[in-house]
């Protein structure tokens, strides 16, 4: 069995050690601080918890999955007995090339490294590292044990061997791998951002109101939720991040940043992170409640 490393223990990061430790992996979680890591294994516990009350996971499962779990602050002592590493950490590039030159440095040689990243140039970071054939995007879609999406991105110079690899851990995982190519965006945010762009650019030229938005695209189109709600969730910060790799990436006009989103991400509204964003998240119950600037 392979020995598993996830850097970042945030709401990506803890769901991917849920999930490779529920499947039978040793999983180092690594964070820079014990409370994050302390949290991060709290959060995994009580979403085990939910399965062993829907029934689809058995209490002694639920043990087993914790017991595959070690926390490390180190990176250096976290990487050192890996066969893979998942990065996925915030969604930052200088942050994310200096992830990857230490775990260049102190993850073994035949190690794969993986990046969770949702926008960033798989080959920009391979190119960082001494292993760029072993360099490979690990693309996971929130809540991780939930989606059974896993987008594989092949950078420029990821092996066939390696894609392969990163493709049959996935199927090991429960999940459905779609192996992409490394452009901005990939293939889920270079359609999903957009989308969402154009939802807020649809409120921010008064075409509709928040809820008129949301409830087009849920009824008329299916969606779980609409793009503001899910705009909110994802975080406002995040949407902008994606759009800029996106509008620089591509050098196409249509992929600007709407101004009100640059605006509410300059504000602080940045969604269910901060409280608030299209709607407000503050009020301690499910129901959907518009933040105040958009309430008629």
């Amino acid at each position: 069995m392979m020995n598993v490393a996830v850097i970042g223990s945030g709401t990506m990061g803890n769901g991917i050690a849920h999930v490779f430790a529920q499947h039978g992996f040793p999983v180092s979680l690594i964070d820079i601080n014990q409370p994050a890591l302390d949290k991060a294994l709290a959060t995994i516990s009580k979403n085990l918890d939910r399965q062993v009350a829907k029934g689809t996971l058995s209490d002694t499962a639920k043990t087993d999955t914790l017991g595959r779990l070690t926390t490390f602050t180190s990176v250096a002592e976290g990487v050192k007995n890996a066969d893979l590493v998942v990065e996925a950490a915030t969604e930052n590039v200088e942050l994310k090339l200096n992830i990857f030159r230490e775990l260049d440095q102190h993850a073994p040689a035949q190690a794969i490294l993986a990046s969770n990243t949702s926008s960033i140039s798989i080959t920009k970071i391979a190119a960082v590292t001494r292993r760029p054939a072993q360099v490979i995007g690990m693309h996971f879609m929130n809540p991780v044990p939930v989606m059974k999406l896993v987008e594989v991105i092949r950078g420029y110079a990821t092996s066939d061997e390696v894609t392969e690899r990163v493709m049959e851990l996935s199927r090991q995982l429960g999940k459905t791998p779609t192996e992409v190519n490394d452009y901005p965006g990939f293939v889920a945010n270079r359609i999903l951002m957009p989308m969402i762009n154009e939802a807020i650019y649809s409120l921010y030229e008064g075409v509709a109101g928040v809820e008129e938005i949301d409830t087009v695209m849920k009824l008329g189109m299916a969606h779980p939720m609409g793009p503001l709600q899910l705009a909110d969730f994802i975080g406002l910060d995040v949407c902008l991040a994606i759009l800029r790799v996106l509008h620089e990436g591509l050098g196409n006009q249509k992929y600007a940043p709407c101004p009100l989103l640059v605006n509410m991400v300059m504000a602080g509204r940045l969604g269910v992170k901060s409280g608030e964003g299209f709607y407000s998240w503050g009020h301690g119950t499910k129901d959907l409640v518009l933040a105040e600037r958009f309430q008629k």
